[in-house]
C-alpha cells in the first residue's frame, strides 16, 4: 500500500488521529472532572453495591476517547484486524516513549528564574501534572491493549454474520463490550492490585461500573458520527475502491 494512493493517505490520516488521541488522553487523564458539574447539573448521588454518593467523576482522558472509538471502528472497517493491531501496538510504544521523554524532562534541573515565577513553584506544578505513577501507566496501557484486541475480535465476528449491513451493530457492539473490559481492567489495576490503594473488591467494582456506564452512553451517542465519517470516507475513496477495501478488510 503506497502512501501516494488514496487508501495509503487515508491510513496515515486515520492512524495519526488514532495515535495522537491515545497519547493526549494519557497526559490529560491526570485531571478528574465532574460531568454533572460541567453540564450545570446536580450530582446524581448513585448507590451501587452498597456504596453511596457515586457520581460521574471522570478522568479528563475520557474526553477524546470517543475519537479513538471512531478511529478504531473505521480502521477496522477498511483495513481489518491487522490495521487496528498495528496501530494499537504503535500507540502503546509511542505512549511509553512519550513517558520516557517526560520523565527526562522532570529529571533535568530547572532554571531558578523559571521555577520561582511570582512566588509560584512552576517545577512542582510541572512534576505534579506530568509525573504520573508507574501504576497509572501500566494500568492504562494494559487496559488499552486488551480493550483494542477485544474490540477488533468482536467487530469482525459480528461482521462475519451481518456482512456490510448493520454498521451500527458491529461498531457499537464491539465498543460497548471492549470498553467494559477496558474500564474494569484499568480500575482494578489502579485501585485493587495497587498496594497504594488496595480498595475492597466491591468498592472497585462500583467505581468501575460508574465509569463503564458513562463510556457505554458515549458509545451509543456517537454512533451517528460514525456514519457521517463513513460517508465522508466513501466519498473520498469512491464507491468501487471503498467496497473493495471493505471486502478485503473482512479477510485480513
Amino acid at each position: 500500500m503506497s502512501i501516494y494512493t488514496k487508501e495509503g493517505r487515508l491510513f496515515i490520516v486515520l492512524g495519526c488521529f488514532f495515535v495522537a488521541n491515545a497519547i493526549v488522553a494519557e497526559f490529560i487523564g491526570i485531571k478528574i472532572f465532574t460531568v454533572e458539574g460541567t453540564l450545570g447539573l446536580p450530582p446524581l448521588d448513585m448507590t451501587i453495591f452498597g456504596f453511596e454518593n457515586l457520581s460521574f467523576n471522570m478522568s479528563a482522558g475520557i474526553l477524546n476517547w470517543p475519537i479513538v472509538f471512531i478511529m478504531t471502528d473505521i480502521i477496522n472497517e477498511y483495513y481489518g484486524k491487522k490495521g487496528v493491531k498495528f496501530l494499537s501496538f504503535l500507540a502503546i510504544f509511542l505512549i511509553g516513549y512519550a513517558f520516557l521523554v517526560v520523565g527526562l524532562a522532570i529529571w533535568v534541573k530547572p532554571a531558578d528564574f523559571w521555577s520561582e515565577n511570582n512566588g509560584f513553584d512552576m517545577n512542582l506544578a510541572f512534576n505534579s501534572v506530568f509525573g504520573q505513577s508507574l501504576w497509572n501507566i501500566f494500568g492504562s496501557i494494559t487496559a488499552f491493549l486488551i480493550g483494542q484486541l477485544v474490540d477488533v475480535g468482536i467487530f469482525h465476528r459480528i461482521k462475519k454474520y451481518t456482512g456490510e449491513r448493520m454498521l451500527w451493530l458491529r461498531a457499537t457492539g464491539s465498543t460497548v463490550v471492549s470498553q467494559m473490559v477496558d474500564s474494569f481492567v484499568v480500575t482494578f489495576i489502579l485501585f485493587y492490585w495497587n498496594p497504594n490503594f488496595a480498595w475492597t473488591f466491591d468498592r472497585v467494582l462500583a467505581i468501575a461500573s460508574v465509569g463503564y456506564f458513562y463510556k457505554f452512553l458515549i458509545a451509543v451517542l456517537i454512533t451517528p458520527v460514525l456514519y457521517i465519517v463513513h460517508r465522508i470516507i466513501d466519498a473520498y475513496l469512491g464507491k468501487e475502491l471503498s467496497q473493495k477495501m471493505v471486502a478485503e478488510a473482512t479477510e485480513k
